[in-house]
Order: structure tokens, then sequence, then C-alpha cells
């Protein structure tokens, strides 16, 4: 529970922290490119420090990087809110601040999802897997609500505070974290240049984990319409911006709902068939979404997108813990984490530039065709990621990890 909490905490000070800055930034510069900057100062340090970040982890305390990590972030949070109660208006020194932030995210991921299974006995692990996914997803939504109020309530400072604060709480409760199920180190590289090759040429030889990571990768980067939605409120649906809310937040509904549902009833068999179906069931809905012009029609649409995303996370996060080793598990989980941001990042700009050239409602008909395809072909192609069972035959010991 000490670990839950503190996850809980530090997520909503990251929601709300990222909602606030763009929002002054924006207050300050009244300039829409200096948005695309915001996301650039994050998102570049992290592209650069996952992999020595996943190194790093595999060689030290996860829990240790972790705390330092969000320490790194909370400092963060203190020059944010001496910038704003100084009255600073020189965006460059929020845009230094936020680079130092994108370094701190680039060693939370990886941290926080190679800790979980030294924490969680491996009995537990896919339920516990289930639950984290579900907090994450409820705090990234909830973040920039409750950001907003508090920004409106007491601006920057009092929003800064908090995150402060929440920082601090998160870093308390993982003090109190006991790992228990951590294994001996066993890197026998003795180089930063072979322990990176090492890991890509693990993840290279692991059908089960290389289909699963780039599955996910080209289903989402193809087929995402979360991008498209304002066009669709607007010149499709006619909705305007509290429709544009509501179509949202649809797909949050459905993962919610689903991920508390696993969290309490978890399942292990058919695991592989399943996340191929799950990635299905997201082509073919947003194909649903692409094609209806009904208000009622598109929200069913998302929010079963949502639900079908949260069993393939569901999934795909279980099978890449249960197949990777402990000693590898920072440097897998970087990669991962590397390929989650690449294809959200690169799937909003692929939906955007395909609206831009071939409309919205093409653009959406063609992501989900493609995403249609990408199932079909990774299903032949990983034969066999298709055919695991249970979580544990994916297991680096299993004749099914190894073949």
């Amino acid at each position: 529970m000490p670990f839950v909490i503190a996850r809980l905490l530090a997520v909503f000070a990251m929601q709300i922290q990222a909602i606030v800055v763009a929002w002054q930034i924006y207050e300050i510069t009244g300039d829409p490119l200096s948005l695309a900057w915001v996301g650039l100062a994050q998102f570049l340090p992290m592209l650069f420090l996952l992999m020595p970040a996943g190194d790093l982890i595999d060689r030290y305390s996860r829990k240790l990087i972790l705390a330092l990590s969000w320490a790194g972030a909370a400092g963060c949070s203190g020059i944010l809110l001496w910038l704003t109660a100084r009255g600073e208006h020189e965006p460059g020194w929020f845009y230094g601040a936020l680079v130092l932030y994108g370094c701190s995210r680039a060693f939370i991921g990886p941290a926080l999802q190679s800790l979980l299974p030294q924490i969680v006995p491996r009995d537990q692990l896919a339920q516990a897997i289930a639950a984290n996914s579900t907090i994450m997803r409820t705090a990234t939504i909830l973040g920039p609500v409750l950001g907003g109020v508090l920004y409106a309530v007491g601006g920057g400072e009092l929003t800064y505070a908090i995150c402060l604060v929440c920082f601090a709480g998160g870093l308390l409760l993982l003090s109190r974290v006991p790992v228990l199920y951590a294994e001996a180190m066993q890197i026998t590289e003795t180089s930063g240049w072979q322990r990176f090759t090492a890991g890509l040429h693990f993840i290279r030889t692991r059908p089960i984990i290389l289909g699963t990571i780039s599955l996910d990768l080209f289903a989402v980067l193809l087929g995402g319409v979360v991008a498209l939605l304002p066009i669709y409120a607007s010149d499709v649906l006619h909705v305007g911006p509290e429709g544009l809310g509501i179509l949202r937040s649809a797909m949050a509904v459905g993962e919610i709902c689903v991920g508390l549902y696993l969290s309490a009833r978890p399942f292990n068999s058919n695991v592989g068939r399943t996340m191929f179906i799950a990635v299905a069931i997201f082509g073919v809905a947003n194909l649903v979404f692409a094609l209806s012009t009904l208000f009622w029609l598109s929200f069913v649409a998302l929010l079963i997108a949502g639900a079908a995303d949260m069993v393939s996370v569901y999934i795909r996060s279980a099978l890449i813990q249960f197949s990777t080793p402990d000693a590898m598990r920072g440097r897998v989980n970087a990669v991962n984490m590397l390929f989650i941001g690449s294809s959200n990042e690169l799937g909003n700009f692929r939906a955007g530039t395909s609206a831009a050239w071939f409309g919205a409602v093409p653009a959406a008909l063609i992501g989900a065709f493609c995403t249609l395809g990408v199932v079909a072909g990774w299903a032949a192609g990983f034969r066999t990621l298709r055919q695991v069972d249970r979580f544990e035959d994916a297991s680096p010991e299993s004749r099914t990890a190894r073949s």
C-alpha cells in the first residue's frame, strides 16, 4: 500500500505540473509555438537518457534511483515555484527547468516498472500491474483537472507548492517500501556499450518481448485517433468544446473500468491470443469511430477502444515483466518506455499530417486499417507470442521463451 500511494502522489504531481506549466508559459508568451517547446524540452532529455537510465537501473538499487528521480522532479517543482514567486517572464528559464524535469522522467518510468517485480511476489505480479495501470490512468485524467482548479484558485505558486509536497510525500512513503524479491545482480559486460548492446540483443532474440513492444509501437503510431478528436468534435459531430471533453474522456472511462475489473479478477490463460484480439478490437473500434456521424456511437466506439487498450496494456506489461530476467529489466523497460513515448508523440504527428493531407475522416480510416494490418502481420510473424498461454510460459526458463 505505501508504494501505491507513493506512486499516486508522484503521478498526480507530474500531471498537475505538466498542465500548469504549459498554461503559465502560454500566458507569458501568447504564442502557440511555445507549447511545442514545452513538450520538446521534456521529451528530448528522455529520448537521450532512457538507455543510460536503463543501464544504471540494472546496476544499482532501483528504489534509490527512483527516490533520486522523484527528488529531482521535486527540485524542478521548487525551481518553478521560485520563478513564479519572483514574477519571472522570461520563458527560457522555465524551459531550462523542464529540461531538468525531462532528465528525471527518463529514470522514473523504467525504475518504476523494474522495481515492481522486486516488491511484489511473482504470483501477484499480473494483478499488481493491472492495479498500477489503473492508478496511472486515473491520475492522468484527474491530475490536469485538479491542476486547472488549483491554478485558478491560487495561481502557480500554490500549484507548484502542492506538487512539491506530493513529491515529498511520495519519497517519504517510498522509504517505507520493503524490497523483498530482488535478485542478485548478474551483469557480466564490462563497458557501457557492451551493456547497451546486450540489452538490444536480448530484446531482438526474444520474440515475445520484441513482438509485444513493436506491436504496441506500430498499432498506436499508425492507428491512434486522439489527435483528431478536436476536428471530429467541430466538423464531423458538431458538438463543440463540451462534446470534445466528453469524447476525450471516453477512452479513459473504458480503460479505468477494465483496469478495475482486472485488478480484482486478473486472468492468466490464452494471454497471447487475447492480446492480439484486444488490439484488433481497438482497430475495429477506431474504424467505427472514423465512420460515425453520431455522437453517441462515437462515444461508445472510443469507450470500447479504451477498454481494449487496457486489456492490451495489462497483457503486454505482464509479458514483458515475466519474459525479462531481473538483471535485464532496466534496459528492457527503458526501450519499452522509449517505444511508448515515441508512439504517442509520433502518432499524434502522423494523425495531424494525415488529416492535413487527406482530411480527418480518411486519416482516421487509414489509421484503423493500418492497425488491423499490423495485427494480422504480427500474428503471422510472431507465432511464439500468439501461442503463449500463461504469463509464466514467457519466463526466460521456459521452452516457449527460448524458441
